[in-house]
């Protein structure tokens, strides 16, 4: 689980590919100071774990259907990328709750000045457009951030405060870019009636998890169904 409140602006330093999996060394020497294998780091809100740590280098593994839900597949060596480790017990939850599983991917239409910050618009597809709601939270590229009023159909706007354009890489963010969407968990749950996002996302085993076919909401009928209620009214008088 995540916050998404970035720790630390790394950079891929390589990526190699073996037997369909490819690993990801990232430079981020504060990050790779706290990370012990086995461990997940969210690196650009994609929840991967750790395989190896040397020095100021962290490595981590993404399978293809990581790669394909994702921009994982477009990135280069050299680029910067958003860190956050996995909360600790204890921690504060300073964001919102971030899962790191993707649940698709945007594309930057409009970058826009607004004083001293930024309106950055992006583009979505419908069947995560109807998971946002005005003033709620979205995960982009693992910055928590908050949507600003709708009516949504196929985008929505935030506004990148210098505080979290100074903690990000959004300040050299470019129309047309694509980035990582996670909507806000506690809405999917809202949205579709069950604790399931409704959505094909990914979790850091790089297993895509299918979307409720239908809602499993609680009724009384199934309640009563289960045998719940029985003992309570046989006790009364």
């Amino acid at each position: 689980m995540f916050t998404g409140l970035i720790k630390e602006i790394g950079r891929i330093r390589g990526l190699r590919t073996t037997r369909g999996v490819v690993r990801l060394d990232v430079d981020a020497p504060q990050v790779a100071a706290g990370a012990k294998l086995g461990e997940s780091i969210a690196v650009n809100g994609i929840c991967l774990t750790v395989v190896a740590v040397k020095g100021r280098y962290f490595s981590v593994e993404a399978a293809s259907e990581t790669r394909r839900l994702t921009t994982f597949k477009n990135w280069r060596s050299g680029q910067m990328v958003h860190l956050e480790p996995a909360l600790r017990a204890g921690d504060p939850l300073d964001g919102h709750l971030v899962q790191g599983h993707v649940d698709g991917t945007g594309k930057i239409k409009a970058i826009k000045k607004s004083g001293g910050s930024i309106l950055m618009t992006v583009n979505l597809t419908a069947d995560l457009a109807r998971f946002l709601t005005p003033k709620g939270s979205v995960a982009v590229d693992g910055v928590s951030l908050t949507v600003d009023e709708g009516p949504f159909n196929d985008e929505f706007t935030v506004n990148l405060i210098p505080h979290t354009l100074q903690g990000t890489f959004f300040d050299k963010a470019r129309s047309g870019q694509q980035v990582n969407l996670e909507m806000d968990v506690l809405v999917k749950a809202a949205r579709t009636g069950t604790g399931r996002p409704g959505l094909n996302s990914i979790d850091n085993n790089n297993q895509t998890k299918p979307a409720a076919s239908k809602p499993a909401g609680l009724t009384l009928e199934r309640l009563l169904a289960k045998g719940f209620g029985r003992s309570a009214a046989k006790g009364r008088s």
